[in-house]
């Protein structure tokens, strides 16, 4: 009962991340989004660590994979937040099911994972549910969904990167360097075209970024009190709360094939799961 709640915050936070990019698209630029939102984390995630009095949350040791992991999951991130202003949501959301099987992909070519037959049929429900949603060669292919395919491989090197941080570092060390090492990226990307929020848009970007810190937060709690199938399963009920969301207040159509699509997605990420983690043996 605890993980369903704590993936309940999930879900809610990822839907009003989405529904207040959305918001903004016509007052400020994604790059600006991010830039506030990475100034407003880090002011929280200092106040607790201050309220905690650990200051050893504030170091690490490993600078270069922090920063690393930060440039990729700035280029994920942003990549999602543009695809949220001009694709339709569920859309969106269904894409970005395909992270996990990136990851295991990462983890089998770096961190020397086991790549067996249930991790290639994973591989391979993945793509076959990429192509019923984006439809190559039936449809024109648009571009912002390939921009948000590659957010998704940005999300698995990044995830792959947490990974491995998080054995030497604390999940607060690890939040504060994302805010931290993606300020000075967002300024740089928004400083030409920066505009200044009105009060309605102050709101939604204070609510983007709370919500961003509140997804991450009950992610990992819920990890952390549930087997990992109950979470994946529990998260694949973005895709129709996002998608009831666009119906309702954005008016976007439903189309069979993205369920479809996601389902074998789904379906790949359950196998992914159940797959042996041994390392291989170095000969």
């Amino acid at each position: 009962m605890q993980a369903i709640l704590w993936m309940i915050g999930a879900l809610c936070s990822f839907c009003l991340i989405a529904i207040g990019a959305r918001e903004l698209a016509n007052d400020i630029t994604t790059a600006q989004l991010m830039a506030l939102r990475s100034v407003i984390g880090l002011g929280i995630i200092s106040a607790i660590i201050c309220y905690h009095r650990d200051t050893r949350l504030f170091k690490t040791q490993r600078i270069p994979l922090q920063v690393f992991r930060n440039v990729f999951h700035f280029a994920g991130q942003y990549g999602w937040l543009f695809g949220i202003t001009v694709l339709p949501l569920a859309e969106v959301f269904a894409i970005e099911f395909t992270v996990p099987i990136w990851t295991a992909i990462i983890a089998t070519l770096f961190l020397q994972e086991r790549f067996n037959s249930q991790r290639l049929l994973s591989l391979l429900l993945g793509f076959v549910g990429v192509l019923i949603i984006v439809q190559p060669g039936i449809k024109i292919i648009n571009s912002a969904s390939l921009i948000v395919l590659g957010a998704a491989v940005c999300y698995a090197v990044s995830h792959a990167s947490t990974k491995s941080l998080s054995v030497t570092d604390k999940p607060l060390t690890i939040l504060f360097y994302m805010c931290l090492v993606q300020l000075p990226l967002g300024v740089l990307l928004a400083y030409q075209n920066w505009q200044e929020p009105n009060l309605l848009a102050w709101g939604w970007i204070i609510l983007v970024s709370v919500a961003a810190l509140s997804a991450h937060f009950c992610m990992t709690k819920a990890m952390q009190t549930a087997d990992v199938t109950l979470v994946v399963m529990m998260d694949f009920l973005r895709l129709p709360l996002i998608a009831l969301v666009g119906v309702y207040f954005y008016a976007e159509g439903l189309d069979w094939t993205l369920f479809l699509g996601a389902g074998c997605m789904l379906l790949g990420n359950l196998i992914n799961v159940y797959s042996p983690r041994e390392k291989m043996v170095k000969t």
